[in-house]
């Protein structure tokens, strides 16, 4: 008597990808949320309004994945992510994916970092959205558009490319007026100033009154704290 032979076209019966939305505006959960069940192999099993139910529900329920908006109120995605990040508590293993509308590259550094396996833009078509998530179940990264293999690597070009662009930063600034902060960093008074560059006390107060409306400070030492946060391109005063 023959044995029955398997059906080897048959797919094996999959459990579905568990998802938990954290976003604090209804419609976008709602509309996403259905977007995601309409797929056979996603369920929605939580939904969070802010960054602390995100951080509860992961706890809790330690979904498959976490999509988790970057910008809410009360506790951000990075503040949650970084909660999740040091538990300890087992919610770490759930793979984040932040979502955001804008998106810097420190940010996306930070994030990374941060054991985020995924940033992916809001205004991203469906199907980016769904191999983000497909692609972070499979072990990989996803960054943007893409899917990304060698996360140590992506970060280091990151990185590389953010100092970059904070050197080539000057926020409308003019070459004199960059030598003029250069030299209120290196603690030059007015009268120095004005000395250094060969040029009167006017035109020095003058350039600092155009370099504080630029910059949106109001004193030399927010001004000299501005320099060195934002990495300002200055060369060295003597």
């Amino acid at each position: 008597m023959d044995r029955p032979t398997m059906d080897r076209t048959t797919p094996e019966k999959r459990h579905p990808i568990r998802i938990v939305i954290a976003d604090d505006h209804p419609i976008f959960r709602d509309g996403l949320r259905r977007l995601l069940e309409s797929e056979g192999d996603m369920k929605v099993v939580g939904e969070a309004c802010d960054g602390n139910e995100a951080v509860k529900l992961a706890r809790e329920i330690k979904p498959d994945i976490l999509l988790l908006d970057l910008a809410m109120p009360h506790h951000t995605g990075l503040e949650a992510l970084r909660d999740l990040n040091t538990g300890g508590d087992g919610a770490a293993a759930v793979r984040i994916i932040l979502l955001t509308a804008a998106v810097e590259k420190k940010q996306m550094v930070e994030a990374l970092q941060l054991g985020a396996r995924g940033v992916v833009m809001k205004d991203s078509a469906t199907q980016l959205l769904l191999k983000s998530i497909h692609a972070v179940m499979a072990g990989e990264y996803w960054v943007g558009r893409d899917s990304v293999s060698n996360l140590v690597q992506y970060l280091r070009n990151l990185m590389q490319s953010t100092s970059e662009e904070s050197k080539q930063k000057k926020f409308g600034l003019t070459p004199r007026e960059l030598e003029i902060v250069a030299a209120v960093v290196a603690g030059y008074a007015n009268k120095e100033i004005a000395q250094y560059f060969k040029i009167s006390e006017d035109t020095v107060k003058h350039h600092l009154s155009n370099i504080f409306d630029k910059l949106g400070v109001s004193t030399r030492l927010e001004l000299a704290l501005f320099a060195v946060n934002q990495g300002l391109p200055l060369k060295t005063i003597v």
